[in-house]
């Protein structure tokens, strides 16, 4: 069960009214310290992958470019298949990658 408080009706608040900036930072937050994306190995920054722990990933594949991920297209953060309910780096990469059609 979910509740609020202060912090998230804040960014919310904010959100809402033109300040997109609210939410990216709380998606941060969440992503970062997820314990699946740390089993996935997921950066937010493609750039910053260490191919030797993950010898599947090539130049050039990061998640704007999965298929699993969703949302507006263009938008720095968006939603995706792999962590329901949470925000990933559109330049993020993590193990599940799938290259979009």
């Amino acid at each position: 069960m979910h509740y609020l408080n202060r912090r998230r009706v804040v960014q919310v608040a904010l959100a809402c009214a033109g300040f997109p900036w609210a939410v990216r930072s709380q998606a941060e937050e969440l992503i970062a310290t997820d314990p699946q994306a740390i089993t996935l190995g997921y950066v937010a920054d493609a750039a910053k992958v260490d191919v030797k722990k993950n010898p599947t990933y090539k130049p050039g594949q990061r998640c704007a470019n999965c298929l699993l991920l969703t949302g507006k297209e263009g938008d720095a953060f968006r939603p995706c298949n792999v962590f329901p309910g949470k925000l990933v780096a559109a330049t993020g990469w993590c193990r599940s990658w799938v290259k979009k059609a």
